[in-house]
């Protein structure tokens, strides 16, 4: 029995962590989680805070709590930010911590046109957050020999990691990629190695503005965007659109790849959100659309952030993006 319930254990940490980076659905909310490159894309400072509870129906849901902040030097032309999030499944909270910093900076080319390759690192905890038992520990059938929870040492793994990206952008156009885990850590909690695979990203919108009057400009602006992730073999294509009209923000996006994730797609994702110059708070729900809907219902994901603008503050640090 023993030997069973450790296997199961093994089974669980290892299955459970493959290739399961958080993912975020307003994840241009979340700027460095999406790339270093957006370190400091923002005229002044800002902090941006989102709670993700994913599947929320399922009996171990999988939640994400983030944290981050970030800060534009116009006199040097860069960004730097601070990241810290955490994700928690099951009963014992398996799950991981990641602490990083992101440095980016901005080239003007072209008058018009903005480059801005950046570099993040950052520290990486992988293990259990709550109380790990054993099942002869809840129901007291081996009371002298029950069954031994890993050594101290080995409830956590730690590592570091390097992630960089590039961002090219104009006032209403941008595109970019980012490379994560180019160190592969390793977050297995036993003597074997379980390494976390390089993650490619690719994104990408661009901004339409309605025109207004000649004293009365316009706020109604509608943004098309996209972005694709692939993972050693697995990979997901997310496509959607933004109507602004402040102060409200409305948004849905696909998500999926048709005839590979199933015949419909992974989910289907609504947006709503109040949008102002310092404040920004978005919800979101993902309504399951593959072969998983029997099984779980969707995610909610809740998201704020709050720049600290600087008065006459250069605007040459801001990226184009919906920001939910």
């Amino acid at each position: 029995m023993r030997k069973i319930l450790i296997l199961i254990l093994l089974l669980f940490a290892f299955k459970g962590v493959y290739c399961q980076d958080p993912q975020f659905s307003q994840f241009y909310s979340n700027p460095l989680y999406l790339g270093p490159s957006f370190a400091g894309a923002v005229e002044g400072s800002r902090i941006c805070l989102v709670y993700r509870d994913q599947w929320w129906e399922a009996a171990s849901p999988f939640r994400v709590y983030s944290f981050s902040y970030d800060h534009y030097f116009s006199t040097f032309n860069s960004g730097v930010g601070i990241l810290v999030y955490q994700d928690v499944a099951g009963t014992s909270k398996l799950g991981s911590l990641n602490i990083g910093i992101s440095y980016s900076y901005n080239f003007k080319i072209f008058n018009v046109w903005h480059v801005r390759p950046g570099l993040s690192f950052s520290y990486v905890e992988h293990g259990f957050f709550g109380d790990l038992r054993f099942m002869d520990d809840i129901i007291g059938s081996n009371p002298d020999g029950s069954t031994a929870a890993p050594d101290q040492s080995r409830q956590k793994s730690r590592d570091i990691d390097v992630g960089t990206s590039a961002l090219v952008y104009t006032k209403k156009f941008w595109i970019g990629a980012t490379a994560d885990h180019l160190l592969t850590p390793n977050i297995s909690l036993y003597a074997t190695e379980s390494k976390i695979d390089i993650k490619y990203s690719f994104y990408g919108g661009y901004e339409f503005r309605r025109k207004g009057k000649l004293l009365k400009p316009s706020d109604e602006t509608m943004t098309f965007a996209f972005m694709y992730k692939n993972q050693k073999s697995i990979q997901q294509l997310d496509l959607g659109v933004y109507w602004y009209n402040y102060p409200i923000v409305l948004g849905i996006w696909y998500r999926g790849i048709p005839l590979v994730n199933s015949h419909r797609g992974d989910a289907m994702v609504f947006l709503v959100g109040i949008k102002t110059r310092q404040l920004n708070i978005g919800y979101s729900y993902d309504f399951t659309i593959s072969n998983l809907l029997s099984d779980v219902r969707g995610s909610h994901e809740v998201t704020l952030t709050y720049k600290f603008l600087l008065p006459k503050r250069s605007k040459k640090g801001r990226v184009p993006c919906p920001e939910l």
